[in-house]
């Protein structure tokens, strides 16, 4: 084997490794305040969490817990409007189990248009509550501290 040929994946190998580094650096990824076009590119990273997960946090009284999960709208609330404004609305998992999907609108788009029926995709922060849990953290962190979230509606991804 010539030396050419053994030279060819170290170059490779490491080109994929600086893109990788450049793609999970988070100074390297410009964080956008507007929604993105590829709702499904972002379901697709992540996997779903099983559903007996969320009834076991539900169970235990769990929080602090990240989660990926689709659910049907049931109810769109009101904007909560006491200290960070939030855009609210109740949202129920194939089990059947509701949760309160509370998505900060100060630090995230607006989701324009929710509609009763519209299923949606989130990823976020399960906290427990006595009425099925409450969703939040469903966008970046400006500070960087915490794992941002998002939300998937109608094909666009608000982070």
């Amino acid at each position: 084997m010539n030396n050419a040929a053994l030279r060819l994946p170290w170059k490779s190998a490491t080109l994929f490794l600086c893109a990788c580094c450049c793609f999970f650096s988070p100074g390297c990824r410009q964080q956008s305040h507007s929604p993105s076009e590829t709702g499904s590119a972002a379901v697709q990273r992540h996997t779903l969490t099983d559903l007996r997960v969320l009834e076991n946090a539900y169970h235990t009284r769990q929080s602090n817990l990240q989660v990926t999960q689709q659910g049907v709208i049931i109810k769109v609330l009101a904007d909560d409007d006491e200290g960070s404004r939030h855009q609210r609305c109740i949202v129920e998992l194939p089990s059947r189990q509701r949760l309160l999907i509370a998505h900060n609108i100060d630090s995230a788009p607006r989701i324009p248009d929710l509609v009763k029926g519209e299923s949606l995709t989130f990823h976020g922060e399960y906290e427990w509550s006595r009425k099925g849990g409450v969703i939040h953290w469903t966008h970046h962190d400006p500070e960087g501290h915490h794992q941002g979230g998002w939300i998937v509606y109608q094909g666009k991804t608000y982070e």
